[in-house]
């Protein structure tokens, strides 16, 4: 049984290339490695090359890949995979001197969308991704395609499409982008409704396995998916809040972030990432015993800014404050922060006030009397605002009360 468990996983080299200081590629590798194992590989070793800038030609330079070649004998190792999105020649080019096959980190972060893709969004917006990558690698390729043969990297919906050629593919990707689009309008329509019940909106957004689902599981019982690995959940999942002081707010789980995110994922993704565009509110979840935390935090800044989403009132949350290692870190670009643990619940009766202070901030305060014949307009405020009293007379029903701005027209 041991035996044929060894045939079935895949053992892989991981190269990089990096200029002087190698600390931030050993970093991106050991990312990689995280990466390549969610997809269902085992890493035999790794290579990284100091120099200016990759090969523009084998992305390597000839010694390395002798080294490579050396360490894929030693190893037993089925393929490589290099830390950066190679050329059509790059990938070419190493399969011939490597006679193995050759994958990206973008081919492997597809691979993991392909396996976590559930719903038809979800797959339809994974195969165009795939679909844009393989036109982009189609070029003079066929041995190095025909080299990938089954395994990690061939995963999904894009699988039986692999020796396609463009005509065939574009025709592919026209379809699945009028799908995508029935499947945005649907999107759109839900959202419309949202802003119908004028419900606060809260995004949360964060780095891969930053504890994002597990926020939203404790808050909202979501049953959403938790796992310690990168990409767990990929679908994106809204849940309503009830808060103590009477008040409901949406949240919204979306896609975790990483860096080097291909930019076929951010494209074809582009409607479940944009919830964060149309939220009231960011959480930014960070994961505080991550050693990387920093640099996770500015690749989140950077993709928001990516995609547009400006001028929000951001709330950083350090979480996994009950994990060794927990560092006391700093958010100089948010609004607010707390440090919380969602697995454990420490921080997040705090983050309950805060939500309700801000919505109060927002709120306009109302005084006056409601004849008995305008009471349905005391549950507008109920369903809406914040009832901070009534009370009973002969001649109606006197309320005090704070009610968001599209509220308060209605009820004055």
């Amino acid at each position: 049984m041991e035996e044929i468990r060894k045939e079935i996983i895949e053992k892989v080299i991981l190269v990089a290339v990096a200029d002087q200081d190698t600390r931030e590629a050993e970093e991106s590798l050991d990312e990689l490695e995280e990466l390549v194992k969610t997809a269902g590989a085992e890493v035999a070793a790794r290579v990284i090359q100091v120099r200016e800038a990759p090969h523009p030609g084998t992305y390597i330079g000839k010694g390395k890949i002798d080294e490579v070649n050396a360490l894929l004998y030693g190893t037993d190792a089925t393929g490589i995979v290099c830390d950066d999105e190679l050329s059509p020649a790059q990938i070419n080019n190493l399969s011939e001197a490597l006679d193995t096959k050759v994958m990206d980190r973008t081919l492997i972060i597809l691979d993991i969308f392909a396996k976590r893709a559930f719903t038809r969004e979800g797959k339809i917006q994974v195969e165009l991704a795939q679909l844009k990558y393989r036109a982009s690698k189609l070029t003079g390729q066929g041995k190095a395609l025909s080299r990938l043969g089954g395994g990690i990297g061939t995963r999904g919906p894009g699988e039986k499409k692999l020796e396609m050629d463009r005509r065939l593919i574009r025709t592919r990707i026209s379809r699945l982008k009028a799908e995508l689009r029935d499947v945005v309008k649907h999107r759109e329509v839900q959202r419309k409704q949202r802003q119908k019940n004028h419900l606060p909106v809260v995004c949360i957004v964060g780095y891969t396995n930053a504890g994002k689902s597990t926020l939203l599981n404790h808050f909202t019982n979501a049953g959403v998916y938790e796992e310690d690995q990168l990409f767990a959940t990929l679908d994106p999942t809204t849940k309503s809040l009830d808060l103590s002081g009477g008040q409901t707010i949406l949240m919204t789980d979306t896609v975790g972030f990483i860096r080097k995110l291909p930019h076929h994922l951010i494209e074809a993704f582009k409607s479940t990432l944009e919830e964060a565009k149309y939220a009231d509110y960011i959480i930014h979840v960070v994961d505080a015993s991550n050693p990387q935390a920093e640099m996770q935090m500015h690749v989140v800044y950077e993709t928001l800014r990516e995609l547009g989403v400006m001028g929000k009132k951001i709330i950083t949350l350090f979480n996994k404050q009950d994990a060794p290692g927990a560092a006391g870190l700093r958010d100089f670009k948010s609004d607010y922060s707390l440090k919380i643990s969602a697995r454990t619940g420490e921080g997040l009766s705090e983050l309950n006030d805060l939500f309700q202070k801000l919505l109060a901030e927002e709120l306009i305060y109302v005084e006056r009397l409601f004849p008995y014949h305008e009471a349905g307009k005391i549950q507008l405020i109920r369903e809406y605002g914040q009832l901070i009293s009534e009370e009973y007379t002969d001649t109606g029903i006197a309320v005090k009360a704070r009610v968001t701005k599209e509220i308060y027209p209605k009820v004055v």
